[in-house]
């Protein structure tokens, strides 16, 4: 070979060699199966991040490159890691909350409810509020002995607390239950029921037994009628349940956060928190429908969209019917177990409407509650109609419908044909089929209840969650709920209604990419490729190859967020 040609290769081999040259990444991350969620490349070896953003994603071959003297190396020692989770409708301050007050999630009988409070009520102070949530009647292994409509009645509670006043909300957030004492500070008695029923309008309901007494339930807006004499929470208590949520956030493997209504001293307390460097989990905000003042304010401004992608306000949260548990959810035929009733709009049809049309006109996505099929075929209705006004604006609605939980076969379709997103909680089915086909019957349960797989085969995008605090916040349980249609003790066998069960890459994909693409984030989130954000959960186990029967003892081992380990489990 003669000189010249030697150095024309020697150069070339050098220009290579600097061209392939990398900056050292800060972490680097391998030893252990890696989930994309990126089609084409499901699983890599190895990942490299600089600062907050993924710049490798790939064989162990690729990673010297990446590896200097001072980049931090975790080796996953066979554990699995996923791109972090997103919880796609919760509610942020009430995660916080939850682990303030008393909690009855667990409860399996009023007795034991009645037990928790004279408890609460042996540390209080003379005329404190005792407050809590978590209780659903139909969870119970022992029944009332008295019940109104299903419900038990105060007499019990008030006798345990006869000087504090008590208010516990059901599981649902959809009913409230208040001993004599709270309703003596509300105004609430036999002569007073038919005005405060006057004055609360649709969508309320005071449960009365046979002589005409309050029980103590109040069902949806008639809430307001004993909340609002409860003394509000103190900027202090505030910004303890703030930090509970965020450390129950990442303790669950969950970097994002879908929050489903949220007030203005709430986004105000989450600036404060971002400012200070303390918001360790990315919140994507929905703004409460129930402060029109609040939304025309934000629609006069426009969204905010954080370059740091922490705090992001883009959404508006609408209430449009209550709950299957609280026989709230508003239905097309009767409750089975109630024929009676209906349950309830609890806003107006031209309410939904209205927002619908100035979301498209000022850029927000609209994401209305129903869990009743005729709320969903009404809000559906009222899309349909403002996207047809605005073809432009309707072209990336991203329009959400919260829950999807019972749908009529005719309405599944239109998720798909309309672009509609069904933001989902699996967790759901565990806890609610074993008594949801008591309210709704065998044929409205087959035919429209929970239908994941007939949702997605319509071209429909689910974005998963868990509602919390209506339910825990751990992922895992909805990721199994996601995959075997099982109660969390796993019956029945082969799940209810196990046609409509996601397949693991589904369910995964519902709780990181999809859930991303329903915040309009998935090209900055959601899946393990470079240019995004360095968002993982390390998990014990292989949740894609696991045994269904191994899948909720899989802990979360370690959450990082942007890049940084937040969380490690000791």
């Amino acid at each position: 070979m003669n000189r010249i040609l030697r150095l024309v290769l020697l150069l070339a081999f050098g220009l290579t060699q600097c061209s392939e040259k990398k900056t050292p990444a800060d972490l680097v991350i391998k030893g252990g199966i890696i989930y994309t969620v990126e089609p084409g490349t499901p699983t890599v070896e190895a990942v490299a991040v600089v600062g907050d953003t993924i710049v490798y994603a790939g064989s162990l071959d690729g990673l010297s490159k990446y590896e200097g003297e001072q980049t931090r190396i975790i080796d996953l020692a066979g554990k699995t890691m996923t791109p972090g989770f997103i919880e796609g409708h919760g509610h942020f301050m009430g995660l916080g909350y939850s682990e303030l007050n008393l909690d009855l999630m667990d409860i399996t009988s009023y007795e034991e409810m009645v037990e928790k409070v004279k408890a609460a009520v042996a540390k209080a102070q003379p005329g404190q509020w005792i407050i809590g949530r978590g209780w659903h009647q139909d969870k119970w292994t022992t029944k009332p002995k008295k019940q109104v409509k299903g419900f038990q009645t105060h007499q019990l509670l008030s006798e345990a607390s006869p000087a504090n006043p008590v208010f516990l909300s059901h599981a649902s957030g959809h009913a409230g239950f208040a001993n004599a004492k709270a309703m003596q500070i509300a105004g609430v008695n036999q002569l007073s029921v038919e005005k405060l029923g006057r004055n609360l309008g649709e969508g309320g309901e005071i449960l009365l037994d046979e002589l005409g007494n309050p029980t103590g339930l109040f069902n949806e807006r008639a809430q307001s009628l004993i909340t609002r004499h409860i003394p509000g929470n103190t900027p202090e208590t505030d910004e303890q349940a703030l930090e509970l949520a965020i450390a129950a956030s990442l303790r669950n493997g969950i970097t994002s956060f879908h929050d489903a209504g949220v007030s203005r001293k709430n986004i105000e307390l989450f600036r404060k928190f971002k400012e200070a460097g303390k918001l360790n989990t990315r919140l994507y905000v929905m703004l409460t429908g129930f402060d029109s003042e609040l939304l025309y304010e934000w629609f006069k401004k426009g969204p905010e969209i954080d370059a740091a992608n922490r705090l992001t306000v883009r959404a508006i949260k609408l209430n449009c019917d209550g709950a299957l548990g609280s026989r709230g959810a508003w239905l097309l035929e009767p409750y089975s177990d109630r024929p009676d009733f209906s349950g309830m709009a609890t806003l107006s049809m031209d309410t939904v409407l209205k927002i619908s049309r100035e979301g498209l006109k000022y850029g927000f996505q609209v994401c209305s509650h129903a869990i009743g099929d005729r709320a969903n075929k009404e809000i559906l209705d009222r899309y349909e109609l403002a996207f047809s006004e605005n073809p432009g604006k309707a072209a990336n609605h991203r329009y959400r419908i919260e829950h999807a939980q019972h749908l009529h076969p005719d309405d599944i379709p239109r998720f798909g044909k309309l672009g509609v997103l069904p933001a989902m909680q699996a967790i759901h089915l565990s806890s609610d089929r074993p008594w949801a086909i008591d309210r709704l019957g065998e044929k409205r349960i087959k035919e429209g209840a929970y239908m994941w797989q007939s949702l997605l085969k319509s071209g429909a995008v689910i974005v998963n969650g868990t509602d919390v605090p209506v339910e825990p916040i751990n992922p895992v349980a909805s990721f199994f709920a996601s995959v075997t249609r099982q109660t969390l003790k796993g019956e029945p066998a082969g799940g209810y209604e196990p046609e409509e069960k996601m397949t693991r890459e589904q369910a995964l994909q519902s709780y990181t990419l999809d859930a991303a693409y329903g915040a309009f984030e998935e090209n900055i989130k959601g899946s393990i490729r470079p240019g995004k954000l360095a968002d993982f959960v390390v998990f014990s186990k292989d949740l894609m190859t696991v045994p269904d029967n191994e899948i909720l003892s899989t802990e979360v081992s370690m959450t990082i967020l942007g890049g940084k380990v937040l969380y490690e489990k000791k």
